[in-house]
């Protein structure tokens, strides 16, 4: 067994970010899911740590071409805690490295794809694409900042898995738990406030009889404003519960109901 006595540089740490960056979908296939593009990553570390015995070298590059599938984003932050592990207890450290991965990538997976598939892009996209409509280029700036803000904060997260390593995952668990939490509600709060200016839907129906009409649309804004909005929103979220539609069946149905609902008047 060759022990392990280098360390990376700064300047390396970067290089392997941007290297699982560019390439943590590459390959990516239901029976390893991110493990070549997590290898590719990896593959510098392993060269300079293990390349003095190929015997060990070989065995580590198929210890890390195992199954391996969580966020993307937080991919890094793993990568950052192994790459430290690694550098430390070289390949004594291998069942350890085998038991992080796999204990982490679930975790992180469920809270990364929360804070950034879900409301990252909820958040930024909904206020980028509002002011987009109202033929404001800030939304599209807005968008593209959002975007390059997330791949350089992406890139820093190996570094930082690197030098805090285990502790980001124990001692920080809570707080990570009430940041996502607070983010969540943020997001929610978000879309509540964009569904009566996103969405458009009135009800142009009048109701005449001996010579006294009743507007119904303004009967429902007394009730409460935007409420077909509302209750158009409630209808998309409740068929979205169900197992046999998914969310292209949900938009076919939204798109026939209001072009019927449309050409008999009950909808404008």
């Amino acid at each position: 067994m060759v022990m392990n006595n280098q360390k990376l540089t700064k300047k390396e740490l970067n290089a392997i970010s941007w290297r699982y960056i560019l390439g943590s979908q590459l390959n990516w296939n239901y029976e390893r899911m991110m493990s070549s593009g997590y290898l590719y990553g990896m593959l510098p570390v392993l060269k300079k740590f293990y390349g003095e015995d190929p015997l060990e070298l070989q065995d580590m590059l198929r210890t890390h071409n195992q199954f391996f599938n969580t966020n993307a984003i937080f991919g890094n932050l793993i990568m950052g805690i192994d790459v430290a592990i690694e550098e430390e207890d070289g390949y004594r450290a291998k069942d350890t490295i085998v038991a992080l991965k796999t204990a982490l990538m679930g975790s992180l997976a469920g809270v990364g794809d929360s804070l950034f598939h879900v409301i990252w892009g909820t958040i930024f996209g909904s206020i980028a694409g509002t002011l987009a409509q109202s033929g404001s280029i800030v939304g599209c700036v807005i968008w593209i900042i959002a975007n390059i803000a997330l791949l350089f904060g992406r890139a820093a997260l190996l570094p930082l898995g690197y030098k805090q390593g285990v502790k980001l995952v124990t001692t920080l668990k809570d707080k990570l738990s009430a940041f996502t939490n607070a983010a969540t509600v943020l997001g929610v709060t978000v879309i509540g406030a964009l569904i009566p200016s996103v969405v458009k839907a009135t009800v142009p129906f009048v109701y005449k009889k001996d010579g006294v009409e009743l507007v119904i649309q303004d009967t429902l804004d007394a009730i409460l404003p935007a409420l077909v909005p509302v209750l158009l929103v409630l209808l998309t979220y409740w068929m979205l519960g169900h197992k046999k539609l998914n969310s292209t069946r949900v938009i076919w149905i939204i798109l026939i109901l209001s072009i019927a609902l449309s050409a008999l008047g009950i909808l404008g």
